[in-house]
């Protein structure tokens, strides 16, 4: 696929990094401000991808319909930024397989549906800030994933078309979005994997590892 992508494209929760720990202590300290105890961080994995949603669905039980999501999700984003980077990592083999990329003088660069005031801080505290060859965030577009609105905008920073990208990702709507722009696609099956089976998914590959992401670098 080397060949074939002359820019990688990656999702980040879920993809790049596991942030799933630090969302997870975020959405515990809300229930902690509801006089609940917390959750194991375990419970809160499948939907990291989600935000907000996803995370006081699980912590509360709360829709962004519930008259008390909104103050409910201020106060998460807020712990969430004030400890962005307490437990987040890069997957195992994810640093390496940059560098390979690097190497292959491919660029490389994150779309992800994360606001960008978290989105910036986050790929600078990990130490990605200035490799990544394009940074789009979910309000960097007014429609984000599953729209294609946000790749488009990636190919249009590297001056590329889709068919010449490839984007990587852990849920469903990144893959959408990827067919919708007419890019390649692969399913990250290490990653959050929301509900929905990843081999149901219309991904143009399927991998269970960043191995087995390297393999479809080198082929």
């Amino acid at each position: 696929m080397s060949g074939i992508a002359q820019a990688w494209l990656f999702d980040l929760d879920g993809t790049l990094a596991d942030t799933a720990p630090d969302l997870g202590h975020a959405a515990n300290q809300v229930r902690a401000e509801c006089g609940l105890r917390p959750l194991p961080l375990a419970d809160y994995r499948s939907v990291a991808s989600s935000g907000a949603r996803g995370l006081l669905g699980v912590a509360l039980g709360m829709t962004p319909e519930h008259p008390d999501y909104a103050p409910h999700r201020d106060s998460f984003l807020a712990h969430y930024r004030s400890q962005l980077a307490l437990h987040t990592r890069l997957f195992p083999g994810i640093a390496e397989f940059l560098l390979a990329l690097e190497l292959k003088h491919l660029r490389w660069g994150v779309v992800t549906n994360k606001a960008a005031w978290l989105t910036h801080p986050l790929m600078e505290a990990l130490g990605l800030g200035t490799r990544a060859a394009c940074i789009i965030s979910g309000d960097s577009t007014p429609n984000p994933k599953p729209a294609p609105d946000s790749l488009f905008l990636a190919c249009s920073q590297l001056h590329l078309k889709p068919a010449d990208c490839v984007y990587v990702g852990d849920d469903l709507r990144d893959i959408d979005a990827a067919r919708a722009a007419g890019m390649p696609s692969i399913a990250a099956g290490w990653g959050y994997l929301g509900d929905t089976r990843i081999q149901d998914w219309p991904a143009n590959h399927v991998v269970a590892s960043v191995a087995d992401l390297r393999t479809l670098l080198d082929a």
